[in-house]
């Protein structure tokens, strides 16, 4: 009774400082507003380019003369804390000493480089990912940053498109999750912290879903197919108190992201309860223009401002015109005042009004910025990426002792390419394959075998010369860091032909040979798939992409990735997906939605991986008693490692609704876990089946479940399932 009462007690004071951490933050802002001019308020819903550029306008660049007016809010590619005190001491001959927040596009790691997003989304890791989150929001914040425009959690089902390689993949359950455990790991429980950093979530709405996979293409969909498929992760977001969003450059039902008042204020902010602010995409408010629903800036400024769009990133409809438009009477107070608030909120929560230099501190930049720690966990994320596409004999893992190895493939020795799209790594403290192996005492015997820069075969006398001299072969292929990514659309994801070709001679030789797949999308490589013996998928990985692939290679980890996207087998099938419908006429039969040139089956499935053990899955159970309070069944599994080594498997529940008031998938992720398994022995895995796993949305955004019969599917991929029906009375 006592320890009870304590516990009211604790339970009512952390209430209580919430309550005045609230109340004390409104008084504040609310007082700081009444002192603002007109003038100071529309400065805080600017913010431009202090560093390097990162869209098509890089001229725009902060002027520290504007800054000392108050007219600035927050400035973007500036990091560094020099460089940022610099800044921030010009905020501090203001009038009103507003501070000013520092963002930059921290995607995968700070100086220390992180696995791409995509290639960190195979590890099915939601601890481990936000524990790389963490990370990268505590070296960022030490560099003086305040905000990171990440997660990136838009649902991509087509590879053409670039910048899949930034998001979780193509599964709107799978990216809620990593979103909310990006968001958690880069905010941590409080944003004052000096080690947390604002999260700010893109591309609000739909920007993965671009007509023929060209980057900022326009957008088409249904709202069901929207509210079902690519919704899920904003609102998971959302929800897990993301501090900002970031309207996306596409349009959304004909009208664009930027200046859409359903996105922006009916659904975000209105429906979903959203505090924080709405940042516009690069110069994305001028485009307006371009998208020819804005005749100039200033129709540009009032659209934006209108539909909810808070802070303009780097071009300056807002700055040179909404002081007019607020006088005019074209734009109301309000309106401003409500962006202007939002803004001084979140500079209080990161305790910019008490100390506008907590994140300039040298010493502790020095200590965390490129730590050791930091180099351990980029090393323990990117040996979980690893994806073990292909294994048919007996040479992984690599003896102990092995002696000799023929590294071939300039990637292989690639440090720019190891770091990926959208990365601030240290290339120079990159460690290559060719290092990494040189370091594990092993004789490397490296060719370059094809040209980085045309991908023609060169020299193959010398790679038969390195191979003869070899136990074994290994080839790295793919794609360089510039092939994937923003404005890296493609019309053919194929891995070079000759690059493909080198590979069979490679085979030829007699010699084992273990391929090595680099890239940051979902390629095509049937050439390779059909004739190499080994397959491992290693992304980009970052700084410590060698060590990592070594430690698969020799089984010091047993790689346990799966594919977090669907590999197609050639262009015809792309965009592709598992979620796909049934349709009035089904695949397989004869009249039914299929080519009469290729098998519909991709090359890889979502959730595909192995291991250099075995799992087997048997005694699949509907357990129907002893549930909790909202479930209304369980399914058990169990899950037997049957290999010759301790293992890890992702062990995943699929459901498909066998009828319901509008068309479903044939199936959808609705949970998993990662599971570690010593050889020889079984588990049993558990998944309640609640709501929110059988339900959908219809076609208006409404959230339904609806009685009736359901598959439940469990396996380690999702094409190789156990069975069973359970029926919602």
């Amino acid at each position: 009774m006592i320890f009870l009462c304590c516990l009211l007690y604790a339970n009512l004071v952390v209430a209580q400082n919430i309550k005045s951490t609230v109340s004390e933050k409104e008084h504040f802002v609310s007082g700081l507003m009444k002192r603002m001019t007109l003038e100071e308020k529309v400065g805080q819903l600017w913010q431009v380019a202090g560093g390097f550029a990162t869209g098509p306008d890089g001229s725009n660049l902060g002027s520290l003369k504007v800054i000392a007016e108050g007219r600035i809010g927050s400035v973007l590619n500036v990091s560094g804390v020099k460089n940022i005190r610099k800044y921030q001491e010009a905020a501090m001959q203001s009038r009103l000493k507003i501070p000013l927040i520092f963002g930059m596009d921290v995607i995968h790691g700070f100086r220390t480089g992180f696995p791409i997003p995509l290639g960190e989304a195979a590890s099915f890791d939601l601890a481990l990912i936000q524990k790389g989150a963490r990370w990268t929001g505590t070296a960022a914040a030490a560099a003086g940053l305040n905000w990171t425009f990440a997660p990136m959690v838009d649902i991509g089902w087509d590879a053409r498109w670039g910048r899949v390689l930034e998001g979780a993949g193509e599964d709107p359950f799978y990216g809620s999750q990593v979103a909310v455990a990006r968001v958690k790991g880069l905010q941590g429980d409080n944003l004052s912290n000096t080690n947390t950093i604002m999260a700010c979530v893109k591309h609000f709405a739909g920007y993965g879903a671009p007509i023929a996979g060209k980057d900022y293409n326009s957008v088409d969909m249904s709202m069901g197919h929207f509210a079902n498929f690519y919704m899920p992760p904003y609102k998971a977001a959302a929800e897990a108190g993301a501090a900002t969003f970031m309207s996306a450059f596409n349009d959304f039902n004909n009208i664009p992201s930027t200046a859409n008042p359903f996105l922006l204020r009916k659904l975000l902010k209105e429906k979903w309860n959203f505090k924080g602010f709405v940042v516009s995409d690069w110069g994305s408010v001028g485009e307006l223009i371009n998208h020819r629903v804005a005749a100039d800036k200033k129709e540009a400024a009032i659209k934006a401002i209108s539909a909810g769009l808070d802070m303009e990133m780097v071009s300056n409809c807002y700055f040179e015109n909404l002081v007019d438009l607020v006088k005019e009477k074209k734009v109301s107070i309000k309106v401003v005042d409500d962006a202007v608030r939002r803004i001084l909120n979140k500079k209080f929560e990161l305790g910019l009004f008490e100390d506008p230099f907590r994140y300039c501190d040298e010493n502790r930049e020095k200590e965390t910025v490129e730590s050791a720690s930091s180099r351990e966990i980029a090393r323990s994320i990117s040996e979980r990426s690893i994806v073990l596409l292909k294994k048919s004999d007996n040479i992984l893992p690599f003896r102990k002792d092995l002696n000799s190895i023929a590294l071939i493939g300039p990637l292989a020795k690639s440090k720019k390419d190891m770091c990926g799209a959208w990365s601030t790594a240290n290339v120079n403290n990159v460690i290559t394959l060719y290092e990494a192996m040189k370091n594990r005492g092993v004789e490397v015997n490296y060719a370059e075998g094809y040209d980085l820069g045309n991908n023609k075969i060169v020299n193959y006398d010398s790679t038969l010369s390195a191979v003869e001299k070899s136990d074994v072969v290994v080839v790295a292929i793919g794609e360089r860091a510039s092939e994937s990514g923003e404005m890296r659309s493609k019309t053919d994801i194929s891995i070079a032909a000759q690059q493909q070709e080198l590979v069979s001679r490679l085979i030829k030789t007699g010699k084992p040979v273990v391929v090595l797949l680099m890239c940051g999308r979902p390629v095509i490589f049937n050439e390779v798939r059909d004739k190499a013996p080994n397959i491992l998928l290693t992304w980009w990985l970052g700084s410590e992409a060698g060590p990592a692939i070594c430690n698969v290679l020799w089984g010091d980890y047993i790689p346990s990735g799966k594919l977090p996207m669907t590999f197609p087998r050639n262009m015809g099938q792309v965009p592709i997906n598992y979620q796909y419908k049934s349709t009035g006429r089904p695949y397989p039969g004869d009249w039914a939605a299929k080519y009469i040139d290729s098998p519909v089956e991709p090359a890889y499935p979502f959730g595909y991986g192995q291991s250099y053990t075995s799992f087997k899955y048997s005694n699949l159970k509907l357990i129907s008693d002893n549930l909790g309070k909202g479930v209304h069944a369980k399914i058990s599994v169990d899950v037997t490692n049957i290999g010759q080594y301790d293992g890890e498997e992702v062990v995943q529940l699929y459901i498909r609704d066998e009828a319901a008031s509008v068309t479903r998938p044939v199936k959808e992720l609705k949970g998993f876990k990662k599971i570690k398994l010593k050889k020889g022995m079984t588990q049993t895995v558990v998944f309640d089946i609640r709501d929110d796993q059988l339900g959908f949305y219809d076609n208006n955004i409404n959230f339904v479940v609806e009685k009736g019969d359901f598959t439940i599917m469990v396996g380690g991929d999702s094409e190789n399932l156990n069975k069973t029906l359970f029926s919602l009375k």
